[in-house]
């Protein structure tokens, strides 16, 4: 009871800010949301690098859109993989609402802007031939000359998190949706954090910090590996995990950043459900994934 106390009391301190926080990616949604899009589509072959900076912007829905637009090939495979190594889902939130740790989010966005800068472009040119057809049915797309079959619209209706529309610019602007949806979130992460805390607290209390910073110290290599497996699951209580585990010192910098790297969110979802070409979507995914533990690996050696 002491240990559920006690989580509970710390995580309750989070929720203020967690909503204000919320309510502040809801207004920029409303407001930049659809112009922010535009951009990563039109982008072409400069593709991963709007992609790496539309991924900075802690929103699920910008993974989700990125992943329906790749579907639709309006975008290259590096593009969006650079939105998905970018963006770290729930971590900078749960961080901003810690006074304590705010300071790690500036270091971790540029570290991770980085590695999809690098691996986006990276990838972008191992597939060049391919990027051709998908750069060309981007033009004509621009161009109105697309084919009339294409349901590029319909794919982007796509729902993000609790139901929320992906696509904020077909939503209309409501008082209501601006902060109803902000708290309907902050409450299911308040549940994930509460639950994670919780989880961590009773095992650093069964087998002690100790032997746990041993087993971590002992499989150094592993750590990027399982944190990058964790990240792929896709729901936002994965981003949550990491996040509170690098913040209880239970895991690495590197294993956090292979994590949250490999955590593209619901998109991971819509990509499997969207993409016909299921050795596409497991190619994607294997990608992913090599690339988050490659660049966590990295870090843990050089931080270590």
């Amino acid at each position: 009871m002491e240990i559920i106390s006690e989580a509970f009391n710390d995580t309750a301190k989070t929720v203020p800010l967690l909503l204000a926080i919320y309510i502040g990616i809801e207004l920029f949604e409303y407001r930049f949301g659809g112009a922010v899009i535009a951009r990563v589509r039109k982008a072409g072959s400069w593709g991963p690098l709007a992609g790496a900076l539309a991924g900075i912007f802690p929103q699920c829905g910008f993974s989700v859109i990125a992943t329906a637009l790749y579907t639709q090939k309006l975008v290259t495979i590096g593009t969006l993989l650079a939105v998905y190594l970018s963006t770290s889902d729930e971590a900078l939130p749960i961080l901003l609402s810690r006074p304590d740790k705010a300071a790690i989010v500036l270091p971790l966005v540029a570290v991770k802007f980085f590695i999809a800068l690098i691996f986006g472009y990276a990838i972008d040119l191992v597939f060049r031939k391919t990027n051709r057809k998908t750069l060309q049915h981007i033009h004509n797309f621009e161009q109105g000359i697309d084919d009339l079959s294409h349901r590029h619209e319909t794919a982007l209706e796509m729902p993000a998190c609790c139901g929320h529309s992906a696509n904020s610019a077909s939503t209309k602007f409501t008082v209501a949706e601006i902060f109803i949806h902000p708290l309907t979130h902050t409450l299911k992460i308040f549940i994930f954090i509460f639950l994670a805390s919780i989880a961590i607290s009773f095992s650093v209390e069964r087998i002690g910090e100790e032997a746990i910073a041993g087993v971590l110290a002992a499989n150094g290599a592993l750590g990027p590996f399982l944190a990058a497996l964790i990240g792929l699951i896709p729901n936002c209580a994965a981003s949550v995990a990491i996040t509170e585990l690098f913040m209880q010192g239970m895991i690495t910098y590197g294993a956090a950043v292979a994590g949250l790297c490999a955590s593209g969110g619901l998109g991971l979802l819509v990509l499997a459900k969207e993409e016909k070409n299921k050795k596409n979507v497991a190619m994607v995914v294997g990608l992913l994934f090599g690339i988050s533990v490659f660049a966590g690996l990295l870090i843990q050696y050089f931080t270590v």
